[in-house]
């Protein structure tokens, strides 16, 4: 089976915490945002332009990061960074990637996660 270039079905919520995650380490511009997302993943999440795009987008709108357009070798991009409010989004983002991560590998254990794990904010 070939494998895919996107991931669709997988993909709902986690390029919002993937672009958070880089955006809090780093200012980067959208395709290198791509790349990084592609090469982190060792390729197992995919996410391209018209993935990467729509959620800057909202994320800017929502105050979750801010961009600024800067010139590099004589090109213009759009430069991205969290703000504040981006890193908190991020924190609860990640705490319930946490959860949700755990609950799976405790069912395909056969496991029962009950009341190990809080309640979901």
């Amino acid at each position: 089976m070939k494998p895919r270039a996107a991931n669709p079905h997988f993909m709902n919520g986690i390029p919002e915490l993937l672009i958070l995650s880089l955006l809090e380490r780093n200012e980067m511009y959208g395709y290198e945002i791509v790349q990084a997302i592609r090469t982190s993943t060792n390729a197992v999440v995919a996410a391209g332009e018209g993935v990467v795009y729509p959620v800057l987008h909202a994320l800017e709108e929502e105050g979750a990061i801010r961009s600024r357009r800067r010139t590099v070798n004589g090109r213009s991009r759009i430069y991205y960074t969290a703000t504040r409010a981006g890193a908190r989004r991020l924190s609860g983002l990640s705490q319930q990637w946490m959860q949700l991560t755990q609950a799976v590998e405790c069912m395909l254990k056969g496991e029962s996660h009950g009341a190990s794990f809080p309640e979901p904010a």
